[in-house]
């Protein structure tokens, strides 16, 4: 019998499952082992990089997504080890993850099973990794947000355990899917997961049958992995919200329904967090959806107040307060059905054009229902009304609250850490990348002899012992690692040290061809710029922008007079005084207040006309390898909008006026 068995069941998720291979390979060289990996039906080229790369693995391709448990079992029946080991594959190991969880079973006769400290990719500790039973109270508790409030509460924080320390060893209810060891020995008591379960509870009800054959479950927080959560759901079609939910019923209806009323408890708080689950995921449409109600209404309640011409006194009373509410509602269904209230984002103009809609629809309706056509003329003043605060309370939103606005202009201040060869490779690379912005502000070596050194156009800013200092000093947002190059442990460690800091860590391939984080995958090969999809060229992008530019044009050319005088004065003109006396340009059209710092007409791909600012602006300064722009281009290309420009300009004059490095 070999010592260990690697069970992984990959979906999809190619990147993420080669660097947990690189990873193992340095975790298990001290042991006789076996990699079984089972792929439910990739589409992304997983099994032919597998069979290329690794061909050491023990691979099974599915033709067809089994789900987690059935496949993890078909790993588990072949499996030879004396340990037995599952796996995500969007994981990481560090070297000494193997010994010290086979050290502390072997310390630990009554240990069925074991898992690790699990982290986030930002350092912090995955709760789920550690977990009770979601009996009645637990249940309610969670439900309740009594779990938040009190996580420290033995009473209210059972179910993700909050209460215990994460740096010391406890047994607990159940572990995480993530990563589970346990022995041969046990498996053959307790057999693997139960079919019934597609995804998600199969590691709770694998835990709650290993108790009950007399073992216990352990979480031993001596070692670590980071998992990169939820990667194959992401790539996959089906509703993980549906199938988690479901899992739960059947773990409650298996092991938890000792009586009616326990059943029906649980029922309910399982279906009060699928009901909160939703509310989470849809409350931007679902605000959005009451804040115009409530304003369309108070809309048609003042228009009524406003029109009462010769002898009409009002609505009729009989059909008071039904008629202020059946226009809101008519509106509502028309705003939802025409897709104005979605998850994500919420828009002006699609706002306006399903309240010109309504109007129209509204209008022709009292043709049909005579009775209740007492004035259009009220109609007509309520979506008047309506318009302006609908387009008032979207721009607020937006623009104060940054509500359904994705920050595009932000700094991806990059630390590199790796030797020289590696780090001016991979600098190279990011820099002819369009599909990020990575600003890298130098390097970080192993060790601290090379502190100091230029090499090409960056600085070492330090070495592994001091990355977090340099981390905060230079407010670093990203940090990239050489997988080949730095050991996983002591990755692991500055990531363990970061976890109060806002940075991501990323792990770069052995072939430099690609990033994985935590929020995705990002390919280092240059892509064809006709391929990128950009907002700039679409027609209803260019008509906004255009009837923003030439109305701003004319507010500005208010003070142009001034500013123009002044200039006359002053030997150097400053960046807001180049800035107005540029205004008449943007009027005639032949240029933008926001957009390229120079148009190459020799381009394919069309960038926007020359702007007085953008993001080569707000940029500048950040970085000593700032003089080729195209990616920064390309970048506001594809994301532009009006919201964004408007940002771009804030953040513009704010640099104008307060940076004094400018």
């Amino acid at each position: 019998m070999i010592d260990i068995s690697i069970i992984i069941v990959n979906y999809n998720v190619k990147e993420f499952v080669k660097n947990l291979l690189y990873s193992l390979h340095k975790a298990l060289e001290n042991y006789s082992s076996e990699i079984i990996v089972i792929d439910n039906a990739s589409s992304d080229g997983s099994v032919e990089d597998i069979k290329e790369k690794f061909p050491y693995v023990k691979l099974i391709a599915n033709k067809d997504n089994i789900g987690f448990g059935k496949a993890n079992n078909q790993g588990l029946d072949i499996a030879k080890g004396k340990y037995i080991v599952l796996l995500n594959p969007d994981t990481i190991v560090r070297e000494d993850t193997f010994v010290k969880l086979i050290d502390f079973m072997k310390r630990s006769p009554d240990a069925g099973m074991t898992t690790c400290k699990v982290l986030n990719p930002d350092g912090t500790l995955q709760l789920a990794c550690r977990r009770g039973f979601p009996g009645p109270w637990t249940s309610f508790t969670k439900i309740a947000g009594l779990s938040k409030l009190f996580p420290k509460s033995k009473l209210f924080s059972k179910y993700n355990l909050t209460y215990l320390n994460e740096n010391e060893v406890n047994e607990v209810d159940a572990i995480s899917g993530a990563f589970m060891m346990f022995t041969h020995e046990v498996y053959e008591k307790v057999g693997g997961f139960d079919p019934q379960f597609f995804m998600y509870g199969e590691d709770l009800d694998l835990c709650y049958r290993v108790q009950q054959n007399g073992y216990k479950v352990y979480y031993v927080p001596d070692t670590e992995i980071i998992h990169y959560k939820g990667e194959s759901t992401k790539r996959s079609s089906i509703d993980e919200v549906k199938i988690f939910y479901n899992a739960m019923h059947l773990f409650v209806k298996k092991h938890l329904s000792s009586s009616f009323l326990v059943e029906v408890i649980l029922r309910l708080a399982i279906i009060a967090r699928r009901f909160i689950a939703f509310l989470n995921s849809y409350k931007l449409s679902l605000v959005s959806a009451t804040v115009d109600f409530t304003l369309f209404t108070s809309a048609f309640i003042m228009a009524e107040k406003m029109y009462r011409p010769g002898s009409w006194s009002g609505f009729p009373e009989e059909v008071k307060p039904w008629i202020f509410f059946f226009p809101a509602l008519l509106q509502l269904l028309i705003s939802t059905i025409g897709g104005s209230y979605k998850r994500n984002s919420i828009s002006v103009l699609r706002a306006v054009l399903l309240l010109i809609v309504g109007f129209v629809f509204a209008s022709a309706l009292t043709f049909f229902l005579k009775q209740f056509a007492f004035s259009r003329a009220v109609l007509l003043i309520t979506y008047v009304i309506a318009g302006f605060a609908y387009i008032l309370w979207r721009f607020l939103a937006k623009i104060v609250f940054k509500t359904g606005v994705t920050d595009s202009v932000r700094n991806t201040k990059t630390l590199i850490v790796g030797s020289e060869k590696y780090c001016t490779e991979l600098t190279k690379k990011l820099n002819n990348s369009i599909s990020e912005i990575y600003t890298v502000v130098g390097f970080i070596s192993e060790t601290a002899s090379g502190i100091g050194k230029v090499v090409g156009n960056y600085s070492v800013l330090g070495s592994l012992e001091n990355i977090v200092k340099v981390i905060k000093e230079e407010k670093i947002s990203k940090v990239i690692f050489a997988s080949h190059e730095i050991s996983f442990e002591k990755m692991f460690r500055i990531v363990s040290q970061s976890d109060n800091i806002n940075v991501e860590f990323l792990v770069a391939g052995t072939e430099l061809d690609y990033l994985v984080g935590k929020s995705s995958v990002t390919m280092l090969e240059n892509i064809p710029l006709l391929k990128v999809h950009y907002n700039i060229s679409e027609s209803s992008h260019k008509i906004i922008k255009s009837i923003f530019d030439i109305n701003f044009s004319l507010i500005l050319l208010i003070i142009y007079p001034l500013t123009f005088i002044i200039s006359l004065f002053h030997k150097g003109q400053g960046e807001f005084e180049k800035f107005i006396l540029s205004v008449p340009l943007v009027l005639k059209r032949k240029k933008s207040f926001v957009g390229p710092n120079n148009v190459n007409n020799s381009s394919q791909l069309y960038l926007g006309k020359q702007g007085l600012t953008g993001l080569w602006f707000v940029e500048k300064g950040y970085s000593s390898n700032m003089n080729d722009f195209d990616k920064l281009y390309v970048n506001y290309a594809k994301n532009q909008n009006i919201w964004l420009d408007l940002e771009i300009l804030g953040k513009s004059f704010s640099k104008m006026f307060f940076d004094k490095e400018k």
